[in-house]
C-alpha cells in the first residue's frame, strides 16, 4: 500500500482517490478564466472536497493543444494567492501542476505537497533538483512534442511500449538522482501527443503501466478523445468522461484527476467495490 506523504498531508492509496482541477488560467480547454480570484479558487476547492477530490491540483499554465508558454512570473503571479488560500482552507494534500523549478519550489513552501510535471521533469534544467530537495512527491508525465505542436501529427511504432519504457527511464532516473520510489507517480499523458487510437490503445492496455509498480494516475476528463468518438460538445462529455475513470481505475489507476468531482467519485467508488469482492 503507497500512503504519499505531500508535505505533511497524507493521500492513502490504498484504494484508487480523485484529483480535482483547478485551473488558474485564462485559456485552460474546459474552464480556463474561472477562478483567477482566491475566493472563487477557495471556493471550488471547497466544494471539489464536499463532492469527494482526495487532492486538489492547481495549475497557472495551459497544456492544452496549442497554447503557449507562460513567463515565470506570471505563472507565480496566478498560482501563490490560490495554493496559500486553499491550502489554508482544506485539509487535503494540494498539488502544482508545473514544469518551473522557481514555481515548484515559491508553490511548495505554500502549502502544495505534489509536484505534477507534464515533462516528466526535464522542462526546466533545475527541475529535477528542485524536485530533489523539497522532498514531495512528483507524478511524471508523457508527452510527445510540447503543448504547442504535440498535436501536429503523433507517431509511435508501439505506444503502449514506447510510452512505458519512457516513464520507467524517467522513474529511474528520478530515483538515481534521490527521489525515493515511494515517492513516484506516472502519468501516461492521455491527450499529450497522441490521437485518439494513442489514447485507446493506452487505455485498455494501462495495466501495462500499472505492473511497473508506481501508482498510476489518469487524466481523462473532457478530453476531446471523448467529443471525437461520441460526437459531443465539451458542455456533454460526462458521461463518456465516467466510462474512461472507470476502466482506467479496472486497469489499475490510483489517482483519477477530473473537473467532475462527485459524478466520477461515486462512478469510481463504485468500480472499485467490484474489484474488492470476492
Amino acid at each position: 500500500m503507497t500512503i504519499l506523504d505531500c508535505n505533511g498531508r497524507r493521500l492513502d492509496l490504498g484504494r484508487p482517490r480523485i484529483m480535482g482541477i483547478l485551473n488558474i488560467t485564462p485559456d485552460s480547454f474546459s474552464d480556463g478564466g474561472s477562478f483567477f480570484a482566491p475566493a472563487a479558487a477557495v471556493e471550488r476547492a471547497r466544494r471539489m472536497v464536499e463532492e469527494g477530490a482526495d487532492i486538489i491540483d492547481i495549475g497557472g499554465e495551459s497544456t492544452r493543444p496549442g497554447a503557449q508558454p507562460v513567463g515565470v512570473e506570471e505563472e507565480l503571479r496566478r498560482v501563490l494567492p490560490v495554493v496559500e488560500a486553499v491550502a489554508a482552507s482544506v485539509s487535503v494534500p494540494i498539488s502544482i501542476d508545473t514544469y518551473k523549478a522557481a514555481v515548484m519550489r515559491e508553490a511548495c513552501a505554500r502549502g502544495a505537497g505534489l509536484i505534477n510535471d507534464v515533462t516528466a521533469l526535464r522542462g526546466d534544467p533545475e527541475a529535477l533538483a528542485t524536485a530533489v530537495a523539497l522532498g514531495v512527491p512528483v507524478c511524471l508525465m508523457h508527452m510527445q512534442g510540447t503543448p504547442r505542436d504535440m498535436q501536429g501529427r503523433p507517431q509511435y511504432a508501439d505506444v503502449v511500449r514506447e510510452v512505458r519504457d519512457f516513464l520507467r527511464e524517467r522513474a529511474l532516473a528520478c530515483q538515481a538522482a534521490g527521489i525515493a520510489a515511494e515517492r513516484i507517480v506516472l502519468d501516461p499523458g492521455f491527450g499529450f501527443g497522441k490521437n485518439d487510437a494513442h489514447n485507446l490503445s493506452l487505455l485498455k492496455h494501462l495495466d501495462q503501466l500499472a505492473a511497473l509498480g508506481y501508482p498510476v494516475l489518469a487524466g481523462l476528463s473532457r478530453k476531446s478523445l471523448i467529443g471525437r468518438t461520441l460526437g459531443l460538445p465539451m458542455e456533454e462529455r460526462l458521461e463518456g468522461g465516467l466510462a474512461l475513470a472507470v476502466l482506467a481505475v479496472w486497469q489499475g489507476a490510483r489517482i483519477i484527476r477530473t473537473h467532475d468531482v462527485r459524478a466520477t467519485a461515486r462512478a469510481m467508488n463504485m468500480a472499485a467495490a467490484v474489484l474488492r469482492a470476492d
